[in-house]
Formats: C-alpha cells, sequence, structure tokens
C-alpha cells in the first residue's frame, strides 16, 4: 500500500511532517475542496473497481482523479485516521426538491473531539461546509456559505443538515439527513452504494458526465454541454461540445 498519509498531503497542498490538530481541519477541507474534485467520470465510463482502502487510494491520490462522495470522504476518512482523530463513517439521504428515492448513498465523516461530535463532507458536489459542523446545533460560517445540523428523527435518519449558500440561498434549505448512530463496520459495504449509482435509473449520476471542484473565489463545473464558473458570486455558463470538453478537463482538472 502506498503511504495514505504522505500522498493526501501531497495532493493538497499540505508539508509532509506536520502535526494535524482539531483546528487545522478547516484548512485542510478547503484545501480537499479545491484540489479534488467531485466527478462522476469512473461511473460514465464503466472504469469501476471495488471499494476498498487500496483502490479508493489508487484512485484519489495516485491516478489524481475526483470521486463521489463514497470515494472523497472515504479517502479522508483514511487520512484522519493516519492522523489520530476518531472518524467514523455514516450513510445519508440526499434532499433535491424531496428526498431521493434511491436509498442512503450519501457517505459522510462524523468526528469525535473533546466530547462533542461533527459533520465533516468533502462528498457533497459544490455544497461543501469548509469546516466541521457541530451536530449540537451551532451555526458554522465558511466562506462558501452557512451551515448547521439540526436533529430531526425522520425516516431517513436523525439529523438533517441545513446550508445556505453564499451568493445562492437566501433562505435554509436541507441537504440530507443522516444517521448519527448506524456506523459503517467496513468500506466494502459501500459497494452497494457504488451498484445502486451505477445502475438505478433514478441515480442523479448516471446520466451525464460532471466534474466540479470549488475554486478560490467560487466554483466551477463541466458538464458534456456546459462549463459553469461561479466567481465572487457572478455566474458564466459556456455552451460546449466534445472537443471543448476536452480542452477545459485539461485546462481546469489536469486530465
Amino acid at each position: 500500500m502506498n503511504d495514505l498519509n504522505a500522498l493526501f498531503r501531497k495532493r493538497i497542498g499540505i508539508t509532509g511532517h506536520e502535526k494535524l490538530t482539531f483546528d487545522k481541519l478547516d484548512e485542510i477541507l478547503d484545501k480537499t475542496a479545491r484540489t479534488i474534485p467531485f466527478e462522476n467520470l469512473s461511473i460514465m465510463a464503466s472504469h469501476l473497481s471495488d471499494i476498498n482502502k487500496e483502490n479508493v487510494v489508487n484512485k484519489v491520490l495516485v491516478r489524481n482523479e475526483g470521486g463521489l462522495c463514497y470515494e472523497l470522504n472515504t479517502a479522508l476518512y483514511f487520512f484522519l485516521m493516519e492522523n489520530d482523530f476518531d472518524v467514523s463513517l455514516v450513510r445519508g439521504v440526499i434532499y433535491n426538491q424531496g428526498w431521493m428515492t434511491i436509498g442512503r448513498t450519501h457517505v459522510v465523516i462524523l468526528l469525535n473531539h473533546e466530547g462533542q461530535t461533527y459533520l465533516v463532507d468533502t462528498g457533497f458536489g459544490g455544497n461543501l461546509p469548509l469546516k466541521p459542523v457541530p451536530l449540537k446545533g451551532e451555526v458554522v460560517i465558511s466562506r462558501n456559505g452557512e451551515f448547521r445540523i439540526k436533529r430531526e428523527v425522520t425516516d431517513h435518519g436523525d439529523h438533517i443538515l441545513e446550508l445556505k449558500l453564499k451568493h445562492k440561498d437566501l433562505d435554509w434549505k436541507m441537504g440530507y439527513a443522516f444517521d448519527s448512530s448506524i456506523h459503517v463496520g467496513n468500506v466494502v459495504e459501500l459497494n452497494e452504494i457504488q451498484t445502486i449509482i451505477r445502475e438505478n435509473p433514478q441515480s442523479p449520476f448516471n446520466k451525464h458526465p460532471l466534474i466540479t471542484r470549488l475554486t478560490n473565489s467560487g466554483n466551477i463545473t463541466l458538464t458534456d454541454t456546459s462549463f459553469t464558473q461561479w466567481e465572487n458570486g457572478k455566474m458564466t455558463k459556456e455552451e460546449i461540445d466534445g472537443t471543448r470538453f476536452k480542452e477545459l478537463m485539461k485546462q481546469y482538472f489536469n486530465r
């Protein structure tokens, strides 16, 4: 196995020997969101590997690709474990004008620190909380918006992440529900999620290629038909073809 700790630090651009503390997590999450894209390209190309530690490390940290939540948060989970954080993975259900019908396919990290539990998520596209979000309800403000967690028991879990994205949302909206009490025992369980994402007709990620990451001043999103940039609250959108798609992939995602 490659040295996950060194590879992750190299990928996001932090020094290889610095001890990571809880206070450093804001920087880790911000750098991860800017360097490791949220993408479904392997789903679209059917280049899939089983979800396990070695394959996730190879994909995200050796081949320098991105991934979906079950890959990105799994990579971050292993990195945080290597750096002595008390973390676990849990599953949730995305809310998008209604609860998604494909089940608990969102994967997030819970982190315990000094008697408190926090949500950590680097696998939610452009909607990422760039700081740990406490489960007991305080509002967290990062450069891309405000985030909070509401304790509410539903069919989908016992907590709900709510968000208000900068420049985009005037009011709080629901992001996803998750169950804090049911931990993923082994990451191989996440193969079930990959199968659903790949095969279910209701999956949002098996129709068109999508790759997105945060930037210093907003975010960029590339699909097979468009390239959208948010920069300091202003959106520009370019309609594209396949040739332009490849050019933009190389220019903005080094691929």
